[in-house]
């Protein structure tokens, strides 16, 4: 039986990659030493996915481990020998590492460094695949001509009709140190793939979300946007009138895209991961969107500043994706995407 090592595992992409890889008959192994509660306070605590994948895959093993710790992660992959690892574990809001600098890179730069390394030295076949963030373009898309529409902005270039390309440059721009502490990780994952070999590929992700995200403020918009329309809270909307687009993927479909890589790994490769031009909303179309789904209106407040380094649209184009793996496709819809997001907190608050 092959072995898939996956961090982060309790997370949103990590848990669904976890329940995926064990339908196709993998022995999962996951790391997770449930950080984002750290990071976030008990609204990001993960304990529930981790029970939750204990209790739904035969025979999972979770591993408690911190990934800047770097003896812990040699020593792991060492034993383990997995056939393949996600690497999904990460400080994931960019206005949170403004105040938690060294805690940020360390995760982000310097835990990708560590796996990375160990897989080198013990599992050098083994293909890699490292979630990275569209946060690596800093804010270059917003230098992007724009259009105003009555909820959304959108690009009046035709060059990006379809979304920003993995050519769009990654420096000399506005990254937050989120970004910053990404970009270095996402470089190092190609690096160890052309320099050293690896079959490494960086998904850089755009908004990844599904029932099982644990959203709060700081990170996992759609979610949160959903848990404070049921909860009647006040959401934020942080500048640009609230028209700022956003391309929206399902775990679901993140992980399927995973598995075609595995099966034809490729070296040092980078894919825009998002939902495409179909799944995109702005907030106030989120808005509306939602409402729709559960009946009360949305209670929020303008703030007139727009985050540091925020896109003010974003959406991916997935041409290189399908043209390298032509089996995979979006197959989870916007409307689905929030109608199961209403459906998972719902449930969790039962």
């Amino acid at each position: 039986m092959k072995k898939l090592l996956v961090t982060g595992s309790s997370g949103l992409i990590g848990s669904e990659v976890c329940l995926y890889f064990a339908n196709q008959g993998w022995a999962i192994y996951g790391v997770d030493n449930n950080q984002r509660a750290v990071f976030f306070g008990s609204q990001g605590d993960t304990r529930w996915s981790q029970q939750r994948l204990q209790s739904l895959i035969k025979g999972f093993v979770h591993y408690e481990v911190d990934i800047r710790d770097r003896q812990a992660i040699l020593d792991l992959i060492d034993s383990l020998r997995p056939d393949a690892i996600v690497h999904a574990a990460a400080q994931p809001s960019h206005d949170l590492a403004a105040t938690i600098p060294f805690e940020d890179f360390d995760t982000n730069a310097v835990g990708t460094l560590n796996l990375l390394e160990a897989t080198r030295r013990f599992v050098p076949e083994a293909p890699f695949v490292h979630m990275s963030t569209n946060k690596v373009y800093g804010d270059a898309p917003n230098e992007i001509p724009m259009v105003e529409l009555e909820k959304r902005w959108d690009y009046a270039d035709p060059i990006y009709q379809y979304g920003i390309p993995e050519s769009l440059r990654i420096d000399q721009s506005k990254h937050s140190l989120f970004g910053a502490s990404k970009v270095a990780a996402d470089i190092m994952v190609q690096e160890y793939g052309r320099y050293f070999g690896l079959k490494t590929c960086c998904l850089r992700g755009g908004c990844l979300t599904g029932p099982n995200h644990s959203g709060v403020e700081l990170h996992g918009f759609l979610s949160y946007l959903v848990k404070c329309n049921l909860e009647k809270k006040t959401y934020k909307v942080f500048g640009y009138k609230g028209k700022q687009v956003r391309d929206n993927i399902h775990s679901y479909d993140v992980a399927h895209f995973i598995e075609e890589f595995i099966q034809t790994p490729r070296s040092g490769e980078v894919y825009n991961l998002g939902g495409g031009k179909e799944n995109t909303c702005s907030i106030l179309e989120a808005f509306d969107i939602v409402a729709s789904l559960t009946g009360k209106n949305m209670e929020y407040e303008y703030v007139d500043k727009n985050r540091e380094g925020d896109h003010i649209c974003y959406y991916s184009d997935l041409r290189k994706m399908k043209t390298h793996y032509p089996n995979w496709s979006i197959t989870k819809s916007l409307q689905t995407i929030f109608t199961e997001i209403v459906a998972g907190w719902l449930s969790r608050n039962q």
